[in-house]
Protein backbone atom coordinates (compact mmCIF):
# COMPACT_ATOMS: atom_id res chain seq x y z
CA UNK A 1 0.00 0.00 0.00
CA UNK A 2 1.28 3.56 -0.91
CA UNK A 3 1.83 6.51 1.89
CA UNK A 4 -0.49 9.33 0.58
CA UNK A 5 1.47 12.24 0.69
CA UNK A 6 3.96 13.59 -1.81
CA UNK A 7 8.35 13.03 -1.93
CA UNK A 8 9.72 15.21 0.09
CA UNK A 9 11.89 16.56 -3.00
CA UNK A 10 8.27 17.87 -4.46
CA UNK A 11 7.72 19.87 -1.03
CA UNK A 12 11.56 21.46 -1.08
CA UNK A 13 11.03 22.35 -4.47
CA UNK A 14 7.53 23.81 -4.02
CA UNK A 15 8.72 25.64 -0.71
CA UNK A 16 11.54 27.08 -2.83
CA UNK A 17 9.34 28.11 -5.37
CA UNK A 18 6.95 29.67 -2.91
CA UNK A 19 9.89 31.67 -1.22
CA UNK A 20 11.73 32.60 -4.43
CA UNK A 21 8.56 34.11 -5.65
CA UNK A 22 8.02 36.13 -2.04
CA UNK A 23 11.64 36.85 -2.36
CA UNK A 24 10.88 38.51 -5.59
CA UNK A 25 8.83 40.71 -5.03
CA UNK A 26 10.54 41.78 -1.62
CA UNK A 27 13.71 42.42 -3.72
CA UNK A 28 11.02 44.66 -6.48
CA UNK A 29 9.77 46.31 -3.56
CA UNK A 30 13.46 47.34 -2.44
CA UNK A 31 14.05 48.58 -5.93
CA UNK A 32 10.95 50.79 -5.82
CA UNK A 33 10.70 52.01 -2.47
CA UNK A 34 14.86 52.38 -1.94
CA UNK A 35 17.00 52.00 -4.83
CA UNK A 36 14.42 53.85 -7.50
CA UNK A 37 12.48 55.88 -4.88
CA UNK A 38 13.63 59.13 -5.88
CA UNK A 39 13.55 59.14 -9.28
CA UNK A 40 10.34 57.53 -9.46
CA UNK A 41 9.01 60.01 -6.73
CA UNK A 42 10.15 62.74 -9.22
CA UNK A 43 8.41 60.72 -12.17
CA UNK A 44 4.74 60.72 -10.61
CA UNK A 45 4.96 64.53 -8.97
CA UNK A 46 6.24 65.68 -12.82
CA UNK A 47 2.71 63.98 -13.86
CA UNK A 48 0.48 65.05 -11.20
CA UNK A 49 1.87 68.44 -10.17
CA UNK A 50 1.68 71.27 -12.56
CA UNK A 51 1.55 74.90 -12.85
CA UNK A 52 -1.30 76.52 -14.03
CA UNK A 53 -1.34 80.32 -15.50
CA UNK A 54 -3.41 83.06 -14.93
CA UNK A 55 -3.57 85.50 -17.56
CA UNK A 56 -3.51 88.76 -16.63
CA UNK A 57 -6.11 91.29 -18.05
CA UNK A 58 -4.71 93.69 -20.43
CA UNK A 59 -5.99 97.55 -19.67
CA UNK A 60 -7.91 99.54 -22.04
CA UNK A 61 -7.24 102.71 -23.66
CA UNK A 62 -9.65 105.38 -23.73
CA UNK A 63 -10.56 108.87 -24.95
CA UNK A 64 -10.38 111.85 -23.24
CA UNK A 65 -13.88 111.48 -21.96
CA UNK A 66 -13.53 107.67 -21.81
CA UNK A 67 -14.56 106.07 -24.69
CA UNK A 68 -13.34 102.69 -25.66
CA UNK A 69 -10.42 102.61 -27.92
CA UNK A 70 -9.15 99.11 -27.09
CA UNK A 71 -10.14 96.65 -24.76
CA UNK A 72 -9.54 92.99 -24.29
CA UNK A 73 -12.62 90.29 -24.14
CA UNK A 74 -12.33 86.70 -22.66
CA UNK A 75 -12.24 83.96 -25.69
CA UNK A 76 -12.48 80.46 -25.76
CA UNK A 77 -10.07 78.51 -27.73
CA UNK A 78 -11.56 74.63 -28.04
CA UNK A 79 -9.45 72.06 -28.48
CA UNK A 80 -9.05 68.20 -27.96
CA UNK A 81 -6.98 65.51 -26.42
CA UNK A 82 -7.39 62.81 -28.84
CA UNK A 83 -6.06 59.98 -25.90
CA UNK A 84 -9.25 60.28 -23.91
CA UNK A 85 -12.01 60.05 -26.99
CA UNK A 86 -14.47 57.60 -26.88
CA UNK A 87 -15.89 55.53 -29.51
CA UNK A 88 -19.73 56.25 -28.25
CA UNK A 89 -19.47 59.85 -28.85
CA UNK A 90 -18.79 59.17 -32.06
CA UNK A 91 -22.13 59.89 -32.99
CA UNK A 92 -22.07 63.79 -31.83
CA UNK A 93 -19.21 64.53 -33.48
CA UNK A 94 -21.16 66.12 -36.71
CA UNK A 95 -22.81 68.42 -34.51
CA UNK A 96 -19.61 69.54 -32.49
CA UNK A 97 -18.38 70.27 -36.49
CA UNK A 98 -21.86 72.11 -37.10
CA UNK A 99 -21.21 74.69 -33.80
CA UNK A 100 -17.85 74.81 -34.58
CA UNK A 101 -18.29 75.62 -38.02
CA UNK A 102 -15.76 73.26 -39.09
CA UNK A 103 -16.13 71.07 -41.87
CA UNK A 104 -16.68 67.00 -40.21
CA UNK A 105 -14.05 65.18 -42.63
CA UNK A 106 -11.28 68.14 -40.99
CA UNK A 107 -12.54 67.31 -37.52
CA UNK A 108 -12.24 63.90 -37.87
CA UNK A 109 -8.65 63.98 -39.17
CA UNK A 110 -7.78 66.29 -35.62
CA UNK A 111 -9.44 63.56 -33.73
CA UNK A 112 -7.68 60.81 -35.39
CA UNK A 113 -4.11 62.29 -35.18
CA UNK A 114 -3.06 60.69 -31.79
CA UNK A 115 0.71 60.99 -32.14
CA UNK A 116 3.13 63.27 -33.72
CA UNK A 117 6.86 62.73 -34.74
CA UNK A 118 9.67 65.20 -34.17
CA UNK A 119 12.68 66.15 -36.18
CA UNK A 120 14.93 63.47 -34.71
CA UNK A 121 12.00 60.67 -35.53
CA UNK A 122 10.89 60.50 -31.95
CA UNK A 123 7.18 59.83 -31.69
CA UNK A 124 5.31 61.21 -28.79
CA UNK A 125 1.58 61.36 -27.92
CA UNK A 126 -0.56 64.16 -28.74
CA UNK A 127 -2.67 65.43 -25.49
CA UNK A 128 -3.86 68.72 -27.41
CA UNK A 129 -5.08 69.91 -30.35
CA UNK A 130 -6.66 72.83 -31.36
CA UNK A 131 -9.81 72.71 -33.00
CA UNK A 132 -11.19 76.60 -33.32
CA UNK A 133 -8.93 79.37 -32.18
CA UNK A 134 -12.05 81.33 -30.66
CA UNK A 135 -16.00 80.52 -29.82
CA UNK A 136 -17.95 82.32 -27.98
CA UNK A 137 -19.07 81.70 -24.37
CA UNK A 138 -22.82 80.69 -25.70
CA UNK A 139 -21.44 78.06 -28.33
CA UNK A 140 -19.09 76.28 -25.97
CA UNK A 141 -21.94 75.78 -23.28
CA UNK A 142 -23.32 73.92 -26.29
CA UNK A 143 -20.36 72.12 -26.86
CA UNK A 144 -20.38 70.95 -23.43
CA UNK A 145 -23.83 69.74 -23.11
CA UNK A 146 -23.18 67.08 -26.47
CA UNK A 147 -20.30 65.45 -23.37
CA UNK A 148 -17.54 64.31 -25.72
CA UNK A 149 -14.87 63.19 -23.02
CA UNK A 150 -11.73 64.80 -24.04
CA UNK A 151 -13.27 68.26 -25.76
CA UNK A 152 -12.67 71.22 -23.65
CA UNK A 153 -11.75 75.00 -23.87
CA UNK A 154 -9.16 77.37 -22.62
CA UNK A 155 -10.38 80.90 -21.20
CA UNK A 156 -7.64 83.81 -22.62
CA UNK A 157 -8.20 87.28 -23.54
CA UNK A 158 -8.36 88.56 -27.12
CA UNK A 159 -7.76 92.43 -27.93
CA UNK A 160 -9.99 94.18 -29.77
CA UNK A 161 -11.00 97.68 -30.66
CA UNK A 162 -14.66 98.96 -30.53
CA UNK A 163 -14.00 102.07 -33.57
CA UNK A 164 -12.24 100.11 -35.71
CA UNK A 165 -9.97 102.25 -37.83
CA UNK A 166 -10.69 105.42 -35.50
CA UNK A 167 -7.26 106.70 -34.78
CA UNK A 168 -5.49 103.24 -36.18
CA UNK A 169 -2.13 105.19 -36.09
CA UNK A 170 -2.29 106.46 -32.53
CA UNK A 171 -3.94 103.30 -30.39
CA UNK A 172 -1.55 100.69 -32.42
CA UNK A 173 -2.46 97.14 -32.31
CA UNK A 174 -1.70 93.83 -30.18
CA UNK A 175 -1.16 90.53 -32.41
CA UNK A 176 -2.26 87.14 -32.17
CA UNK A 177 1.05 85.97 -30.53
CA UNK A 178 0.38 89.07 -27.92
CA UNK A 179 3.14 91.32 -28.82
CA UNK A 180 2.25 95.27 -28.94
CA UNK A 181 2.51 96.63 -32.63
CA UNK A 182 2.63 101.17 -32.99
CA UNK A 183 1.20 103.59 -30.99
CA UNK A 184 -0.37 103.64 -27.13
CA UNK A 185 -0.22 99.98 -27.37
CA UNK A 186 3.70 99.85 -27.73
CA UNK A 187 4.30 102.64 -25.89
CA UNK A 188 2.26 101.94 -23.15
CA UNK A 189 2.44 97.81 -23.11
CA UNK A 190 4.20 98.27 -19.66
CA UNK A 191 1.14 99.81 -17.98
CA UNK A 192 -1.32 98.00 -19.97
CA UNK A 193 0.18 94.55 -19.90
CA UNK A 194 -0.43 93.86 -16.15
CA UNK A 195 0.83 90.99 -14.32
CA UNK A 196 0.35 87.36 -14.85
CA UNK A 197 -0.86 85.30 -11.84
CA UNK A 198 0.09 81.36 -11.36
CA UNK A 199 -0.47 78.29 -9.20
CA UNK A 200 1.18 75.04 -8.32
CA UNK A 201 -1.58 72.12 -7.94
CA UNK A 202 -1.58 68.61 -9.50
CA UNK A 203 -4.19 67.18 -11.61
CA UNK A 204 -6.23 63.44 -12.04
CA UNK A 205 -6.11 61.26 -14.46
CA UNK A 206 -7.80 63.12 -16.72
CA UNK A 207 -6.13 66.60 -16.61
CA UNK A 208 -8.47 68.67 -14.28
CA UNK A 209 -6.71 70.07 -11.60
CA UNK A 210 -7.39 68.71 -8.03
CA UNK A 211 -8.14 72.04 -6.20
CA UNK A 212 -7.75 70.61 -2.67
CA UNK A 213 -3.64 70.05 -3.75
CA UNK A 214 -3.30 73.40 -4.86
CA UNK A 215 0.24 74.73 -2.89
CA UNK A 216 0.91 78.19 -3.75
CA UNK A 217 -1.33 80.51 -5.82
CA UNK A 218 -0.58 84.01 -7.19
CA UNK A 219 -3.04 86.14 -8.45
CA UNK A 220 -2.98 87.84 -11.55
CA UNK A 221 -2.78 91.81 -11.36
CA UNK A 222 -4.72 93.26 -14.41
CA UNK A 223 -3.19 96.05 -16.92
CA UNK A 224 -3.69 99.59 -16.11
CA UNK A 225 -5.83 101.85 -18.47
CA UNK A 226 -4.29 104.33 -20.45
CA UNK A 227 -6.70 107.16 -20.72
CA UNK A 228 -5.90 109.53 -23.78
CA UNK A 229 -6.00 113.86 -24.62
CA UNK A 230 -7.58 112.57 -27.92
CA UNK A 231 -11.12 113.01 -28.23
CA UNK A 232 -13.20 110.93 -30.51
CA UNK A 233 -15.58 113.36 -32.40
CA UNK A 234 -12.40 115.14 -33.26
CA UNK A 235 -10.91 112.46 -34.56
CA UNK A 236 -14.26 111.54 -36.62
CA UNK A 237 -14.23 114.89 -37.84
CA UNK A 238 -10.55 114.84 -39.04
CA UNK A 239 -10.96 111.32 -40.63
CA UNK A 240 -13.80 112.19 -42.30
CA UNK A 241 -12.28 115.25 -44.29
CA UNK A 242 -9.40 112.51 -44.74
CA UNK A 243 -12.34 110.06 -46.23
CA UNK A 244 -13.71 112.91 -48.43
CA UNK A 245 -9.72 114.31 -49.68
CA UNK A 246 -9.22 110.41 -50.70
CA UNK A 247 -12.45 110.42 -52.08
CA UNK A 248 -11.88 113.27 -54.60
CA UNK A 249 -8.34 114.01 -55.27
CA UNK A 250 -6.86 110.38 -54.83
CA UNK A 251 -3.92 111.77 -52.54
CA UNK A 252 -0.73 109.88 -52.30
CA UNK A 253 -1.36 110.61 -48.60
CA UNK A 254 -2.47 112.60 -46.68
CA UNK A 255 -2.50 114.42 -42.52
CA UNK A 256 -4.34 116.59 -40.58
CA UNK A 257 -3.33 117.59 -37.10
CA UNK A 258 -5.70 119.13 -33.62
CA UNK A 259 -3.86 120.08 -30.83
CA UNK A 260 -4.98 122.08 -27.59
CA UNK A 261 -3.10 125.65 -28.66
CA UNK A 262 -2.34 126.28 -24.69
CA UNK A 263 -1.01 122.50 -23.43
CA UNK A 264 0.23 121.00 -26.62
CA UNK A 265 -1.74 117.80 -25.83
CA UNK A 266 -2.91 116.28 -28.97
CA UNK A 267 -6.99 116.08 -30.16
CA UNK A 268 -6.58 114.47 -33.05
CA UNK A 269 -4.05 113.09 -35.34
CA UNK A 270 -5.38 111.19 -38.56
CA UNK A 271 -3.39 110.16 -41.54
CA UNK A 272 -4.50 108.90 -45.18
CA UNK A 273 -4.56 105.91 -45.58
CA UNK A 274 -5.57 104.22 -42.86
CA UNK A 275 -6.68 100.91 -41.65
CA UNK A 276 -9.02 98.53 -39.77
CA UNK A 277 -7.39 97.93 -36.02
CA UNK A 278 -9.24 94.38 -36.06
CA UNK A 279 -8.07 93.39 -39.61
CA UNK A 280 -4.66 94.84 -39.32
CA UNK A 281 -3.23 91.43 -41.04
CA UNK A 282 -4.76 93.16 -44.31
CA UNK A 283 -3.19 96.67 -43.92
CA UNK A 284 0.18 97.13 -46.15
CA UNK A 285 2.89 98.50 -44.11
CA UNK A 286 2.05 102.38 -46.32
CA UNK A 287 -1.39 102.21 -44.28
CA UNK A 288 0.14 101.14 -41.21
CA UNK A 289 2.81 103.79 -41.44
CA UNK A 290 1.86 107.31 -39.10
CA UNK A 291 3.24 109.15 -41.95
CA UNK A 292 2.54 112.61 -39.87
CA UNK A 293 6.02 111.39 -37.84
CA UNK A 294 7.41 109.45 -39.66
CA UNK A 295 7.30 111.04 -43.06
CA UNK A 296 9.82 114.06 -44.61
CA UNK A 297 8.63 117.21 -46.39
CA UNK A 298 9.92 120.57 -47.66
CA UNK A 299 7.66 122.66 -45.49
CA UNK A 300 7.08 125.11 -48.19
CA UNK A 301 5.89 128.84 -47.25
CA UNK A 302 4.35 127.47 -43.72
CA UNK A 303 7.94 127.77 -42.74
CA UNK A 304 8.53 131.46 -43.54
CA UNK A 305 7.28 132.45 -40.19
CA UNK A 306 10.19 131.34 -38.57
CA UNK A 307 12.47 133.88 -40.60
CA UNK A 308 9.52 136.47 -39.89
CA UNK A 309 9.50 135.57 -35.88
CA UNK A 310 13.19 135.46 -35.11
CA UNK A 311 13.89 138.73 -36.96
CA UNK A 312 11.10 140.20 -35.36
CA UNK A 313 12.33 138.62 -31.83
CA UNK A 314 15.87 140.06 -32.57
CA UNK A 315 14.80 143.60 -33.05
CA UNK A 316 15.97 143.74 -36.62
CA UNK A 317 12.62 144.56 -38.29
CA UNK A 318 9.00 145.63 -37.35
CA UNK A 319 5.98 144.46 -38.92
CA UNK A 320 6.14 148.00 -41.07
CA UNK A 321 9.48 147.10 -42.09
CA UNK A 322 9.16 147.12 -45.66
CA UNK A 323 11.87 145.38 -48.66
CA UNK A 324 11.95 145.44 -51.98
CA UNK A 325 10.52 142.27 -53.74
CA UNK A 326 10.90 142.80 -57.39
CA UNK A 327 14.58 141.97 -57.22
CA UNK A 328 15.83 138.97 -58.73
CA UNK A 329 19.22 139.03 -56.58
CA UNK A 330 20.94 140.81 -53.81
CA UNK A 331 24.93 140.79 -52.56
CA UNK A 332 25.08 139.01 -49.38
CA UNK A 333 28.48 138.64 -47.63
CA UNK A 334 30.56 139.28 -50.65
CA UNK A 335 28.79 136.93 -53.21
CA UNK A 336 25.30 138.09 -55.59
CA UNK A 337 22.79 135.48 -54.43
CA UNK A 338 19.55 135.02 -56.93
CA UNK A 339 16.31 134.14 -55.16
CA UNK A 340 13.28 132.16 -56.09
CA UNK A 341 10.62 134.23 -58.00
CA UNK A 342 7.61 134.56 -56.34
CA UNK A 343 4.69 133.42 -57.70
CA UNK A 344 3.25 137.06 -58.67
CA UNK A 345 5.22 140.66 -58.86
CA UNK A 346 4.72 143.49 -56.49
CA UNK A 347 4.24 146.79 -57.67
CA UNK A 348 5.77 148.35 -54.66
CA UNK A 349 8.19 147.29 -51.03
CA UNK A 350 6.61 144.90 -49.49
CA UNK A 351 6.52 145.44 -45.44
CA UNK A 352 6.92 142.55 -43.47
CA UNK A 353 3.06 141.62 -42.27
CA UNK A 354 2.53 141.75 -46.28
CA UNK A 355 6.07 139.00 -47.27
CA UNK A 356 3.35 137.37 -44.93
CA UNK A 357 0.12 137.83 -46.42
CA UNK A 358 1.36 137.62 -49.54
CA UNK A 359 3.88 134.78 -48.99
CA UNK A 360 6.71 136.66 -50.73
CA UNK A 361 9.94 134.35 -51.59
CA UNK A 362 12.27 137.24 -52.16
CA UNK A 363 10.73 138.95 -48.87
CA UNK A 364 11.69 136.03 -46.70
CA UNK A 365 14.80 135.25 -48.30
CA UNK A 366 15.74 138.94 -47.21
CA UNK A 367 14.40 138.33 -43.96
CA UNK A 368 17.19 135.29 -43.75
CA UNK A 369 19.45 137.31 -44.86
CA UNK A 370 19.35 140.01 -41.85
CA UNK A 371 19.85 136.76 -39.48
CA UNK A 372 22.69 135.57 -41.47
CA UNK A 373 23.06 131.68 -41.94
CA UNK A 374 23.89 131.03 -38.61
CA UNK A 375 21.13 132.69 -37.28
CA UNK A 376 18.46 131.54 -40.08
CA UNK A 377 19.70 127.76 -38.72
CA UNK A 378 19.84 128.87 -34.57
CA UNK A 379 16.04 129.93 -35.47
CA UNK A 380 14.78 126.85 -37.24
CA UNK A 381 16.28 124.96 -34.10
CA UNK A 382 14.42 126.47 -31.97
CA UNK A 383 11.31 126.28 -33.80
CA UNK A 384 11.77 122.04 -33.10
CA UNK A 385 13.56 121.76 -37.00
CA UNK A 386 16.14 119.44 -37.59
CA UNK A 387 15.11 117.11 -34.09
CA UNK A 388 12.59 115.40 -32.85
CA UNK A 389 9.39 116.69 -31.50
CA UNK A 390 9.39 114.50 -28.61
CA UNK A 391 6.10 112.96 -29.72
CA UNK A 392 6.12 109.97 -28.10
CA UNK A 393 4.72 106.57 -30.11
CA UNK A 394 7.99 106.46 -31.14
CA UNK A 395 8.94 106.12 -35.38
CA UNK A 396 9.68 109.19 -35.51
CA UNK A 397 12.52 111.50 -38.19
CA UNK A 398 14.10 114.25 -36.93
CA UNK A 399 13.85 115.63 -40.31
CA UNK A 400 16.50 117.45 -42.29
CA UNK A 401 18.31 120.61 -41.83
CA UNK A 402 22.10 120.77 -42.34
CA UNK A 403 24.54 123.23 -40.33
CA UNK A 404 25.51 126.09 -42.05
CA UNK A 405 28.98 124.62 -42.78
CA UNK A 406 27.19 122.24 -45.53
CA UNK A 407 24.69 125.59 -47.10
CA UNK A 408 26.16 125.53 -50.80
CA UNK A 409 25.56 129.77 -51.76
CA UNK A 410 21.80 129.52 -52.48
CA UNK A 411 20.73 128.18 -49.10
CA UNK A 412 20.22 131.17 -47.64
CA UNK A 413 17.67 131.90 -50.07
CA UNK A 414 16.05 128.45 -50.14
CA UNK A 415 15.79 128.00 -47.07
CA UNK A 416 13.80 131.00 -45.25
CA UNK A 417 10.71 130.05 -47.88
CA UNK A 418 10.16 126.49 -46.85
CA UNK A 419 13.13 124.79 -49.22
CA UNK A 420 16.61 123.10 -48.67
CA UNK A 421 15.34 121.62 -45.51
CA UNK A 422 12.86 118.85 -44.66
CA UNK A 423 9.87 118.48 -41.60
CA UNK A 424 7.58 116.01 -40.33
CA UNK A 425 3.84 117.06 -40.87
CA UNK A 426 4.61 117.09 -36.56
CA UNK A 427 7.21 119.44 -36.30
CA UNK A 428 5.18 121.89 -38.92
CA UNK A 429 2.35 121.81 -36.72
CA UNK A 430 4.16 122.52 -33.74
CA UNK A 431 6.55 125.06 -34.99
CA UNK A 432 2.58 127.17 -35.84
CA UNK A 433 1.35 125.61 -32.47
CA UNK A 434 4.83 128.10 -31.16
CA UNK A 435 2.86 131.19 -31.99
CA UNK A 436 -0.26 130.28 -30.82
CA UNK A 437 1.07 129.64 -27.60
CA UNK A 438 2.59 132.72 -27.17
CA UNK A 439 6.21 132.13 -27.95
CA UNK A 440 7.02 128.61 -26.44
CA UNK A 441 7.54 125.27 -27.88
CA UNK A 442 5.28 122.80 -26.47
CA UNK A 443 6.04 118.60 -26.80
CA UNK A 444 3.26 116.71 -28.36
CA UNK A 445 1.68 114.34 -25.89
CA UNK A 446 -1.14 111.66 -26.29
CA UNK A 447 -1.58 110.33 -22.76
CA UNK A 448 -3.38 112.08 -20.32
CA UNK A 449 -3.83 109.65 -17.43
CA UNK A 450 -3.20 106.20 -15.72
CA UNK A 451 -5.60 104.41 -14.32
CA UNK A 452 -5.82 101.38 -12.09
CA UNK A 453 -8.30 98.77 -12.88
CA UNK A 454 -10.63 100.35 -10.47
CA UNK A 455 -10.78 103.69 -12.70
CA UNK A 456 -8.42 104.92 -9.85
CA UNK A 457 -5.55 107.91 -11.28
CA UNK A 458 -2.94 106.64 -10.62
CA UNK A 459 -1.00 109.48 -12.39
CA UNK A 460 -1.83 112.59 -15.01
CA UNK A 461 0.16 114.14 -17.49
CA UNK A 462 0.29 117.92 -17.82
CA UNK A 463 1.89 120.38 -20.99
CA UNK A 464 5.46 120.41 -21.35
CA UNK A 465 7.06 123.42 -22.64
CA UNK A 466 10.05 122.60 -24.31
CA UNK A 467 11.88 126.12 -24.58
CA UNK A 468 11.00 129.61 -25.20
CA UNK A 469 11.10 130.53 -28.53
CA UNK A 470 9.95 134.07 -29.60
CA UNK A 471 8.87 136.63 -26.78
CA UNK A 472 4.95 136.83 -25.90
CA UNK A 473 4.77 140.32 -27.49
CA UNK A 474 6.74 138.94 -30.78
CA UNK A 475 4.20 136.12 -30.67
CA UNK A 476 0.86 138.32 -31.03
CA UNK A 477 2.55 140.45 -34.02
CA UNK A 478 3.03 137.34 -35.37
CA UNK A 479 -0.74 136.26 -35.11
CA UNK A 480 -1.65 139.56 -36.02
CA UNK A 481 0.09 139.19 -38.91
CA UNK A 482 -1.04 135.66 -39.49
CA UNK A 483 -4.93 136.44 -39.73
CA UNK A 484 -4.04 139.12 -42.68
CA UNK A 485 -3.36 135.49 -44.57
CA UNK A 486 -6.84 134.45 -44.33
CA UNK A 487 -8.18 137.57 -44.66
CA UNK A 488 -6.39 139.55 -47.97
CA UNK A 489 -3.64 137.13 -48.46
CA UNK A 490 -3.21 133.70 -49.52
CA UNK A 491 -5.67 131.83 -47.51
CA UNK A 492 -9.17 133.88 -47.97
CA UNK A 493 -11.23 130.43 -48.17
CA UNK A 494 -9.58 129.60 -44.50
CA UNK A 495 -11.67 132.83 -42.93
CA UNK A 496 -14.90 132.33 -40.82
CA UNK A 497 -17.48 135.13 -40.39
CA UNK A 498 -16.93 136.08 -36.45
CA UNK A 499 -13.31 134.70 -35.61
CA UNK A 500 -9.81 135.52 -36.18
CA UNK A 501 -8.06 133.02 -38.14
CA UNK A 502 -4.23 132.76 -38.27
CA UNK A 503 -2.36 130.61 -40.74
CA UNK A 504 0.29 130.28 -43.17
CA UNK A 505 -0.75 128.27 -46.38
CA UNK A 506 2.33 126.02 -48.12
CA UNK A 507 3.20 124.82 -51.58
CA UNK A 508 6.32 122.86 -52.25
CA UNK A 509 7.29 121.34 -55.38
CA UNK A 510 8.49 117.29 -54.39
CA UNK A 511 11.27 115.79 -55.59
CA UNK A 512 10.74 113.52 -58.12
CA UNK A 513 13.93 111.24 -59.39
CA UNK A 514 16.00 113.84 -57.47
CA UNK A 515 14.59 117.37 -59.10
CA UNK A 516 11.63 119.23 -57.79
CA UNK A 517 8.90 119.07 -59.70
CA UNK A 518 6.32 121.69 -61.46
CA UNK A 519 3.64 119.19 -61.44
CA UNK A 520 4.00 117.43 -58.43
CA UNK A 521 3.29 119.62 -55.06
CA UNK A 522 2.40 119.09 -51.52
CA UNK A 523 -0.03 122.05 -50.43
CA UNK A 524 -0.65 122.77 -46.78
CA UNK A 525 -2.11 125.06 -44.47
CA UNK A 526 -1.72 125.68 -40.61
CA UNK A 527 -3.90 127.67 -38.31
CA UNK A 528 -5.14 128.20 -35.46
CA UNK A 529 -8.06 130.39 -34.12
CA UNK A 530 -9.29 132.55 -32.27
CA UNK A 531 -5.88 134.51 -33.51
CA UNK A 532 -6.07 136.98 -30.18
CA UNK A 533 -6.53 133.99 -27.33
CA UNK A 534 -5.64 130.64 -29.25
CA UNK A 535 -8.00 127.34 -28.33
CA UNK A 536 -7.17 125.19 -31.24
CA UNK A 537 -4.00 124.73 -34.14
CA UNK A 538 -5.36 122.74 -36.94
CA UNK A 539 -3.15 121.41 -39.70
CA UNK A 540 -3.40 120.15 -42.57
CA UNK A 541 -1.03 118.49 -45.62
CA UNK A 542 -2.32 116.63 -49.03
CA UNK A 543 0.66 115.21 -50.89
CA UNK A 544 0.40 115.31 -54.28
CA UNK A 545 -4.00 115.84 -54.88
CA UNK A 546 -5.31 114.88 -58.85
CA UNK A 547 -6.95 118.34 -58.88
CA UNK A 548 -9.36 118.61 -61.89
CA UNK A 549 -8.74 120.67 -65.44
CA UNK A 550 -5.08 120.35 -64.53
CA UNK A 551 -4.75 122.43 -61.38
CA UNK A 552 -1.31 122.46 -59.67
CA UNK A 553 -1.98 120.94 -55.94
CA UNK A 554 -1.62 124.61 -54.20
CA UNK A 555 -2.25 124.72 -50.63
CA UNK A 556 -4.91 127.06 -51.07
CA UNK A 557 -6.84 124.78 -53.70
CA UNK A 558 -7.09 121.46 -51.16
CA UNK A 559 -5.96 122.70 -47.85
CA UNK A 560 -7.38 125.56 -47.11
CA UNK A 561 -11.49 124.31 -47.50
CA UNK A 562 -10.10 121.29 -45.94
CA UNK A 563 -8.79 123.38 -42.98
CA UNK A 564 -12.24 125.37 -43.31
CA UNK A 565 -14.57 122.63 -42.85
CA UNK A 566 -12.43 121.21 -40.09
CA UNK A 567 -12.53 124.38 -37.88
CA UNK A 568 -15.99 125.03 -39.07
CA UNK A 569 -17.34 121.79 -37.27
CA UNK A 570 -14.90 122.27 -34.01
CA UNK A 571 -16.06 125.73 -33.30
CA UNK A 572 -19.85 124.11 -32.60
CA UNK A 573 -18.62 121.38 -30.91
CA UNK A 574 -15.98 122.40 -28.65
CA UNK A 575 -17.99 126.03 -28.26
CA UNK A 576 -15.47 128.03 -29.04
CA UNK A 577 -16.52 131.37 -28.64
CA UNK A 578 -15.20 134.15 -30.70
CA UNK A 579 -13.01 136.61 -29.60
CA UNK A 580 -13.25 140.22 -31.37
CA UNK A 581 -9.91 142.40 -31.79
CA UNK A 582 -10.08 146.18 -31.25
CA UNK A 583 -11.64 148.14 -33.66
CA UNK A 584 -11.45 151.01 -35.89
CA UNK A 585 -7.63 150.44 -36.13
CA UNK A 586 -5.19 149.09 -39.43
CA UNK A 587 -3.70 145.84 -38.41
CA UNK A 588 -0.86 147.00 -38.93
CA UNK A 589 -1.11 149.65 -36.26
CA UNK A 590 -2.01 147.42 -33.52
CA UNK A 591 1.71 146.69 -32.30
CA UNK A 592 0.65 148.55 -28.86
CA UNK A 593 -2.35 146.67 -28.69
CA UNK A 594 -3.09 144.48 -26.01
CA UNK A 595 -3.29 141.33 -28.32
Amino acid sequence: MSKGFASSFRLVLLATAVLLCFASVGVRLVHLHVLEREHLVSYVDRARSSIFKEQARRGDILDAKGDVLATSRTVIQLGVDPQMLREEDRADWPELARLIGQPLEQLVSTFNRTKRISKTGKTSLIRWAKLVDEIEESTYDAVGKLGIKGVYGNRSYRRTYPRNQLAAHLVGFVNREDDPSGGIESYADFYLRGQDGWRESEKDGLRREMAQFRKREVPANDGYSVALSIDSMVQHLIETELAYIGENYQPAKASIIVSDAKSGFILGLANYPSFDLNEYGRATLDQQRNTAVTDLLDPGSTFKIVATSAALDRGLVTPRTKFNCSIASLEFEGRVRKFMPDDHEHDHPLSVAEIISQSSNIGAAQLGMRLGEKGMYDSARLFGFGEPSGFPLGYESRGLLNTPDKWSALEITRIPAGYSISATPIQIHYAMATIASGGELLRPQVVKEIRDAQGKEVFSFGGVSRRRVIKAEVARQMARMLVGVTEEGTAKGAAIEGYQVAGKTGTAQKLIDGRYSKKNHVGSFVGFLPASDPEIVVTVIVDDARLELGRLNYGSAVAVPAFRRVAEQLISYLDIKPVVAPEAQPRLALEGSSW
